[in-house]
């Protein structure tokens, strides 16, 4: 009795499964990037978004992981009884890569919420020593951040799931914050909007003249989606939960209705306190400060409405901005921890051993151990080449968050595009069905391809057409690369299993 007891204990509760979910897709940041980029017109693309892409997408999730709860390889385990095993690879490696990406641009920005924290202010942009430009410095920390948490996360699940839990009831925080916060701002200021709506124009028409055109604004479609990524990569929990059949599905379902209406009313509570050409035309605004420079300002809106002084206000602002800064900091640590193992671990424990060269596929106390630190290595090795390419910092990150965004949600065509298959498939048991007929599932999956490939299409022929061809490569090579090396890797893998049959047949000869 005792020992069962103890392995239970050791399962995801619906709880802790929830705010897994909201730590790893919820990015508190993506609501201020939205509104320095889109102002008002953001919020129409994240209801289209919510329609078109995540809700179906985590309908999808919830009957992928129901019909599949007794597989350790998540998505890879899905696509692979879906369709086959080499569609399977190349899908599940190309969004394992867009992670690498993602902790390189985390791992390079995390002075910026940590900075924020103890001093109320972004201060990565004074961090140059002994002769290093600042953005060189802030690579040089990321190394160091990469090295902490895969010693840490190699340590087992046991501590990856206390930081994911502070990280979601940090992120939690801050939303009640900015509601509780911005409802103040508006009843005390005479239900007066710092960013006035004037007409229905507002909420098509971005304040920003970067983002004037028509195809700029399709492009901003790929912020909206990556703002909704993540929630493929609790795919590899399924096995770890309490109740899997029902508790996932249901954690899933709850977590995607909350962040798509969360998303939508942050975006609007932003302009209850944020005047746009006020507050986010300075030049130390850009993608990677917007988020404290914002949440600082309404603490500096609330002071004032409350009636203190200038300086007052300043004080408040500065005390929100550290607020900002270590709920930032838990709510990215959480997540940064559990994509440290999750991807991997879907990865190495749903595909053939003979795939991984020497050690790599191994797993010790349930964790890709040896595959973690090549990882880090990777990982480091692209912190180095990116943060010593001698760009400035709004380049730097704008670089960073591009590169991620398209990397992230390309992986996403594969999976959807699997289910059409799984749909079909009579032969695969589906205990819970939110598709209730084939042709429903087979039309979810072709419109959250379309629409994933639409919002990939545009943002990275954006740039081009405006004469910037670098960002565009950029965008381009990455998911390009990775694809190639996984096909490269699969033809291997087949050529070794063809060789085995001839192996054994001259042993017998022998």
């Amino acid at each position: 009795m005792a020992a069962n007891t103890g392995a239970k204990s050791n399962k995801l509760s619906l709880s802790a499964l929830i705010l897994m979910i909201f730590t790893s897709v919820f990015g508190f940041a993506n609501i201020p990037r939205s509104f320095y980029l889109m102002g008002y017109a953001a919020i129409p693309w994240y209801i289209i978004s919510g329609i078109a892409f995540f809700i179906p997408f985590a309908f999808m999730m919830a009957e992928y992981g129901s019909a599949f709860k007794n597989e350790k390889g998540g998505i890879y385990s899905w696509m692979e009884k879906s369709v086959g095993p080499k569609y399977a690879f190349v899908g599940t490696f190309m969004w394992y890569a867009s992670y690498i990406v993602w902790m390189v641009s985390v791992s390079s920005s995390i002075m910026i919420p940590l900075t924020n924290g103890i001093f109320g202010q972004n201060m990565t942009q004074n961090m140059g020593i002994a002769g290093l430009e600042p953005t060189q410095v802030l690579g040089i920390i990321g190394v160091a951040w990469m090295l902490l948490v895969t010693f840490v996360g190699s340590k087992g699940l046991d501590k990856i799931k206390k930081v994911t839990s502070l990280g979601g009831l940090a992120v939690m925080g801050l939303n009640i914050f900015l509601l509780v916060g911005s409802l103040l701002v508006l009843v005390l200021n005479g239900f007066e909007l710092a960013q006035p709506i004037q007409s229905f124009a507002d909420f098509t028409t971005s304040p920003n003249p970067k983002y004037g055109s028509f195809l700029s604004i399709l492009s901003f479609l790929v912020f909206a989606l990556f703002a909704y990524g993540g929630i493929e990569v609790v795919g590899g929990l399924v096995d770890q939960t309490e109740n899997a059949e029902k508790n996932f599905p249901k954690g899933i379902i709850f977590a995607a209705v909350v962040i798509s209406i969360g998303y939508a009313i942050g975006l609007f509570f932003i302009g209850i306190f944020t005047n746009w050409g006020q507050v986010l035309t300075g030049e130390n605004v850009h993608m990677g400060t917007v988020a404290y420079v914002t949440m600082s300002n309404l603490g500096y809106q609330l002071a004032l409405a409350f009636g203190a002084g200038t300086a007052a206000a300043t004080t408040a602002g500065a005390m929100v901005a550290r607020f900002m800064g270590i709920s930032m900091f838990l709510a990215l640590s959480g997540a940064f921890f559990t994509l440290t193992y999750s991807p991997l671990k879907q990865m190495i424990d749903g595909t053939p051993k003979e795939l991984w060269p020497g050690k790599m596929g191994e797993m010790k106390d349930g964790m890709p151990i040896n595959a973690m630190w090549i990882q880090c290595g990777i990982a480091v090795a692209m912190i180095v080449l990116v943060s010593f390419g001698g760009e400035g910092a709004a380049k730097f990150f704008t670089k960073l968050t591009l590169m991620t965004n398209v990397a992230m949600t390309i992986p996403y065509m594969f999976i959807a595009g699997a289910f059409a298959s799984f749909k079909r498939k009579d032969s695969i048991e589906k205990p819970f069905v939110m598709f209730k007929t084939k042709a429903a599932g087979i039309a979810a999956s072709v419109i959250v391809t379309f629409t994933v490939g639409f919002a990939n299409f545009f943002t990275i022929i954006e740039p081009a057409m405006n004469g910037d061809l670098g960002s565009t490569i950029w965008m381009i090579a990455g998911p390009t690369f990775f694809s190639i090396v996984a096909i490269l890797m699969y033809g291997n893998y087949e050529r070794k299993m063809k060789a085995v049959p001839a192996l054994k047949e001259q042993t017998v000869t022998k």
